[in-house]
């Protein structure tokens, strides 16, 4: 229903377009978006390309080897960690049942590692447990401790494991609290670490369950497809740009380095303007830039999938994206700039150029707008109308190309997609020049600097002047591409001397 709504608005839109949408004077309008959009959509391209290559060619060959090898490549031992803080009750129950359920249809030694803070969990757990009856092969193991964050009850459960001697083939396996894993879940990715010693870790698909409204629906939904599509291109390359922490599995001998668990308690960065910042959240991140940086390979399965049941921070889109955001795109610009370090040698060039083109796309979704303004404001405002039209048939192009991915979109999938970009390039924007504020949403855990009032207001200001620079700088660019500004000419600075 929404798609037919929007393809009948943006149909009117162009069949009722003003005589002047038309007229040679927007061709120059056109031309300016396309430059930019001839790299953006071409860059777009090469994902989409190379995500239908992953999927279509290189991944079956990859499955067909691993279905060969059969139960010979399941590891002798799996870890399940799941971690749980704040979570409903309805929600643990269900992700657990379902993580019991897969550990029995495995039919080899499994210890569910349940890491914990209230006292109530444990004992519903438990409970659970007992209820569901599991074979002796399957055992719980509990990891209570305080609410200081998620870093520490992950590092503290991979301590406890490493205290269990785990053998040398075994898997650990890190699951999030609201996180179901489907039926043949563990048989189905097991056997690759075995075909690939070169892989350290392993992620999956994602699809969601969203108990809100239709639009928060929507945009989840379009965030896990187009995760689908990016991981995909990435996988071709046997690097990713995260191994998410809702569902990854790593190799015992990984998950218990000694080097892996402080990296992922107490990791950190260090920055020329605020300091060291210890990092609070984004702890896939920590664990993906230790396998970077260790060498190891990392493997996307497109045909294993996990659901994920979210509850977001707000009913209204505008506020519950904007703490998701705060949190998702800060992980990846505190790390980012790490791995783009290490070279495109030890990452390889592709991986290192996606790192490079993440710093600068959270600027060039911004560029359009800015040139419809101007536009608008110098010449005349059919420009805006003439931008609408851009947006909606380019935004709808971009919505069918992930029916390679799935097979039914939303009608509000265009729309949503140029809210990400355009408002999403804002608070990366604004995070950029506040990487030190880090908070949980779900725990509403945040990091509090240890500063001085006096410190804390001079940093804060000196945040919000480089941020207007740089928007000052973007803009002025937009303003001379536009010929709202012009370049002084030298004959007339000479003059002035």
């Amino acid at each position: 229903m929404y798609l037919a709504l929007y393809l009948l608005a943006l149909a009117a839109l162009a069949l009722y377009a003003p005589d002047a949408v038309w007229q040679p004077g927007t061709h120059e309008f056109f031309v300016i978006l396309g430059v930019l959009g001839v790299w953006r959509y071409s860059w777009s391209t090469v994902h989409f390309v190379r995500s239908l290559i992953y999927r279509h060619h290189a991944f079956p060959v990859l499955r067909r080897e691993a279905d060969r090898t059969g139960e010979e490549a399941l590891p002798s031992q799996v870890y399940i960690l799941i971690s749980s803080f704040r979570i409903r009750g309805e929600t643990t129950v269900r992700a657990y049942q379902a993580a019991i359920a897969e550990a029995i249809r495995y039919g080899r030694p499994v210890t569910i590692v349940a890491s914990l803070v209230e006292l109530g969990d444990q004992r519903l757990i438990k409970h659970l447990f007992l209820q569901m009856a599991p074979p002796p092969q399957v055992r719980l193991m509990f990891v209570r401790r305080p609410a200081v964050g998620k870093r520490h009850s992950m590092a503290c459960s991979l301590r406890a494991v490493s205290r269990c001697r785990p053998p040398a083939d075994a898997a650990v396996m890190v699951l999030d609290g609201d996180t179901l894993l489907q039926p043949g879940c563990l048989s189905r990715s097991l056997p690759f670490l075995q075909l690939l010693p070169e892989v350290g870790g392993i992620t999956t698909d994602e699809d969601c369950v969203v108990e809100s409204g239709p639009l928060l629906r929507a945009w989840h939904r379009l965030r896990f497809a187009q995760r689908h599509l990016l991981m995909s291109s990435m996988a071709l390359s046997r690097r990713l740009l995260v191994l998410t922490g809702r569902m990854s599995i790593f190799r015992g001998a990984v998950a218990t380095d000694p080097s892996f668990i402080n990296a992922v308690e107490a990791d950190y960065i260090d920055h020329w303007r605020l300091g060291r910042v210890q990092l609070l959240t984004g702890e896939d991140k920590s664990t993906w830039f230790w396998l970077l940086n260790a060498g190891c390979r990392m493997l996307y399965l497109p045909d294993v999938q996990v659901t994920t049941i979210e509850h977001p921070p707000s009913q209204w889109l505008l506020t519950a994206s904007t703490q998701l955001m705060l949190r998702w795109f800060g992980n990846m610009l505190r790390i980012s700039f790490r791995a783009i370090a290490l070279g495109p040698r030890r990452v390889g060039f592709f991986t290192w150029w996606c790192l490079i083109d993440q710093r600068l796309s959270m600027w060039t979704p911004l560029f359009g707008p800015l040139v419809a303004l101007f536009f608008a404001f110098g010449k005349s405002a059919i420009f805006l109308y003439t931008y609408a039209l851009w947006v909606g048939f380019t935004r709808l192009i971009q919505a069918l190309s992930l029916l390679s991915v799935r097979p039914t979109i939303s009608g509000l999938y265009p729309v949503l997609i140029y809210f990400g970009q355009v408002y999403g390039a804002l608070v990366k924007t604004y995070i950029l020049f506040r990487l030190d504020r880090q908070r949980w949403t779900r725990q509403n855990i945040a990091a509090q600097p240890q500063l001085s009032p006096a410190k804390a207001r001079m940093r804060s200001l000196m945040s919000i002047y480089l941020h207007g620079l740089a928007f000052g700088v973007l803009a002025a660019a937009v303003a001379l591409a536009t010929n709202l500004l012009s370049m002084p000419r030298f004959d007339a600075l000479a003059g002035l001397f």
